[in-house]
């Protein structure tokens, strides 16, 4: 059943994406990020639905005018530049052939990436994208949260089979940099019983995280806890559901838990902590000995024969950092760190510019939030290997394409639509509307 209801939706949303390849945009976020697929258990687990996905989508936009260039800000410049030197880095890597299938698997999701900034160009557009990356991030953390209530804390939470998020550090990440998302999401809604929803929905994300049982993550979410509540408009509720986090649900947490979170501090007495460091040598080294690094992985042997400190295991460098600058060199991070950054300051040119207009409250809303999730990637990934996943490269193409609305004013010429109309269903909305407005009008005789 589970199989033919998502085939079922990702067919569809391809045959509209035919038309309206902006939904075709939505369909491989979804697919990309949750993985829905992997939750199957039948001719689906295996069906390339994102390879459905983007080949539909790439066709529409082919035959669409309704499309714009995707260096919309400095961001996606330096995004274009780094593709360029990571394609460049694995042709003259060590092993081209190797390293061919994570090659190809970044690449794609970097198109997708380019495709998103060419098709998404209204607020519509935008926040659609908002609720589909992190709505599906969202779901898996509300189930996580759950879980980890249920069971005290006593087992781990996971990621996606098969995904870049599987394992129990990078999905414990992802969760983190999605709450501040939601938290955008959220001050758009105007349903009451929704934003509590929402709000619930974050606390079960944040307890998600810590069922992670990853340093890298308590890290993060608490030097992310002190700027999102700084950079959010509702100061009062944000510092209640931290001080939810802080005295209900870190309390509950067990004592194996606890004792993993307190080697932080004994760094070098924990193999696993050294065996990163080693890692992180490793990559430093061959940095300095190959100028555009090793390729799309630098966890070679021989690399670690050569330039080990503590050991010769190969070990992957469990940082968004010295992955890049092991695989692609000093270039390689340049460009990498020059892209955030960038990023970074186009979001709080939003916070800062946006803030005082009722039209475009939301896109500082947007940057706000964005900045957020940005430390939160900048000091959790620092201790895991997630240089390349989809969330914060679209969060990147939010903030670029929301900077791109606010400057062009692009409220004035923008007529209000529904997703109907959007989809190539509008003749159907309005004939549905015509029918409630003539309903309503006999009701009143």
């Amino acid at each position: 059943m589970r199989d033919l209801l998502i085939v079922s939706i990702v067919g569809v949303m391809a045959l509209m994406a035919l038309k309206r390849p902006w939904i075709g945009v939505m369909l491989w976020t979804w697919i990309s990020i949750m993985n829905p697929h992997r939750y199957t258990y039948g001719f689906a687990y295996s069906a390339p639905l994102a390879a459905v996905a983007a080949g539909a989508t790439l066709l529409g936009l082919l035959f669409t005018r309704e499309r714009q260039s995707p260096f919309q800000g400095p961001p996606m410049v330096w995004f274009f530049v780094l593709s360029l030197a990571i394609t460049f880095s694995w042709l003259f890597g060590m092993d081209p052939v190797g390293d061919f299938p994570q090659w190809d698997k970044v690449m794609k999701i970097y198109l997708m990436t380019f495709v998103a900034a060419m098709l998404l160009y209204t607020k519509h557009h935008i926040i659609a994208f908002a609720w589909v990356t992190v709505g599906s991030l969202a779901l898996l953390g509300l189930k996580g949260g759950i879980f980890t209530i249920l069971t005290g804390g006593n087992h781990r939470t996971w990621g996606p089979i098969g995904s870049f998020i599987q394992d129990n550090n990078e999905f414990a990440l992802a969760i983190i940099m999605a709450i501040p998302m939601l938290h955008f999401l959220q001050l758009q809604l105007k349903s009451g019983w929704m934003r509590h929803a929402a709000s619930i929905t974050m606390l079960l994300c944040a307890a998600s995280a810590l069922g992670s049982h990853s340093r890298g993550a308590l890290l993060a979410i608490s030097a992310m806890g002190l700027l999102f509540w700084w950079r959010s408009q509702r100061k009062g509720p944000i510092a209640l559901m931290i001080g939810v986090v802080v005295l209900a649900l870190l309390p509950m947490m067990p004592e194996h838990w606890w004792d993993r979170m307190h080697t932080i501090r004994t760094y070098e007495e924990d193999a696993s902590a050294m065996g990163r460091i080693n890692a992180w040598i490793v990559a430093w080294e061959v940095a300095k000995n190959h100028w555009f690094g090793a390729g799309m992985s630098y966890q070679h042997e021989i690399l670690f024969m050569l330039y080990g400190v503590y050991d010769q295991k190969t070990l992957a460098a469990h940082s968004i950092y010295f992955q890049i600058l092991g695989n692609h060199g000093f270039l390689g991070l340049f460009l990498y760190l020059a892209m955030w950054v960038s990023a970074y300051r186009a979001a709080g040119w939003l916070n800062k510019h946006a803030r005082n207009n009722p039209e475009t409250r939301w896109a500082a809303d947007l940057g706000a939030m964005a900045q957020v999730c940005f430390v939160g990637f900048a000091v959790g990934g620092a201790f895991l290997s997630l240089s390349y996943f989809d969330l914060p490269y679209n969060v990147m193409v939010m903030v670029v394409l929301a900077k791109r609305w606010v400057v062009t004013r692009a409220w004035e010429r923008e007529a209000p639509v529904s997703f109907l109309e959007y989809a190539g269903l509008g003749r159907f909305q309005r004939r549905n509307s015509a029918r409630e407005i003539t309903a309503r009008a006999q009701g009143q005789r």
